[in-house]
């Protein structure tokens, strides 16, 4: 008999859906879930279906050394766990909605490859805070909606729909359509507060380490910076977001444009 198991990861916080049965289950309930983590190499019938489930539910499948499926989860995981989503993802859609129940322009902030759960779930927590109507990260090489994101945000996650897409770029393309100005953060933009942002707006954060990429910022009508008066060169993703965050909120809240 198959032998599974359920429980919680080793990371802090987050719940494992660990054995074959046990993810099967769970894509076939429904439940809402981060990604899928499999043995790196060990692909036969019962795993190759499982994997075609989840790309069809569009989860991320991230293949790893068997070792990590060890540690997390212990000896019987079958060469699978899912990472349960605390929240279900929401669409573009859901996002402007979002904004048309409160008669607002919309306001999003949009994550390029952000992947430290703490700067998502600060993100999260001040995007609520500020009156944004929605978050939008990639399915790919960033935090998803763990734990330790929901923790991070202090509960924001239950009030700011979070869309995954499959391609930044293209869904910055998408917004351009649909009426948004797309603001990213970056050193060499101009001054944060001259502009406005009063509109339909999209603010970009690049990742911890690289900021926007390239072709994400291509897609940017205007690049805002912040002053750095001290000897570090920048600052925290989620500090420099929040303060963008903060004047759109102060301009929409009808004190104009410094």
């Amino acid at each position: 008999m198959e032998k599974q198991s359920q429980g919680k990861m080793s990371a802090p916080g987050e719940e494992l859906i660990a054995g074959r049965n046990a993810v099967a289950e769970a894509l076939r309930s429904g439940r809402a879930l981060d990604s899928v983590l499999v043995t790196r190499g060990e692909h036969n019938g019962t795993l190759n279906g499982l994997i075609s489930q989840c790309r069809r539910r569009g989860v991320p499948v991230k293949e790893v050394d068997p070792r990590r499926l060890d540690a997390l989860c212990g000896p019987h995981h079958q060469g699978i766990a899912a990472v349960a989503a605390c929240r279900e993802y929401a669409t573009l859609d859901d996002l402007f909605a979002a904004a048309q129940a409160k008669g607002e322009p919309p306001l999003f902030v949009v994550c390029d490859e952000l992947e430290d759960p703490h700067n998502l779930g600060a993100i999260l927590r001040t995007a609520e805070a500020a009156g944004a109507h929605g978050v939008i990260v990639p399915k790919r090489r960033s935090a998803g909606l763990t734990s330790a994101v929901y923790k991070a945000s202090a509960g924001a996650v239950e009030y700011v729909p979070v869309a995954r897409v499959t391609n930044i770029t293209e869904t910055l393309k998408e917004l351009k359509k649909r009426g948004l100005w797309i603001y990213g953060l970056d050193m060499e933009g101009e001054s944060w507060c001259s502009v406005d942002l009063t509109g339909a707006a999209a603010l970009v954060v690049g990742s911890e380490g690289r900021g926007i990429s390239r072709l994400v910022s291509e897609q940017c009508d205007f690049r805002l910076s912040l002053p750095m008066r001290g000897r570090i060169s920048s600052l925290n993703a989620s500090v420099a977001c929040g303060i963008v965050l903060y004047e759109a909120a102060r301009q929409r809240l009808g004190l104009g444009v410094k």
